[in-house]
């Protein structure tokens, strides 16, 4: 995904919506686990030749208080 992208997928979001800007921010894995988000990152490749000169990086660590199972997708 390009940050192009994921800037117009948050955007969809969080213009007009109260309740999507004060929303938690979690990473939803395969196996059904999640983790809070707690940063995000602009880096620079090093490496010679590569397409993308940079990359956005989000770090997630464990949840910190565990909100219940979801019920609907709201978005």
């Amino acid at each position: 995904m390009q940050g192009r992208y994921f800037r117009q997928v948050i955007n969809k979001f969080m213009v007009n919506s109260e309740v999507a800007n004060n929303a938690r921010v979690q990473v939803y894995m395969p196996n059904g686990e999640t983790f809070d988000v707690c940063g995000i990152q602009l880096m620079q490749n090093k490496i010679i030749g590569e397409r993308e000169s940079h990359r956005l990086i989000i770090t997630v660590e464990p949840t910190q208080w565990h909100m219940g199972r979801i019920t609907d997708r709201v978005g």
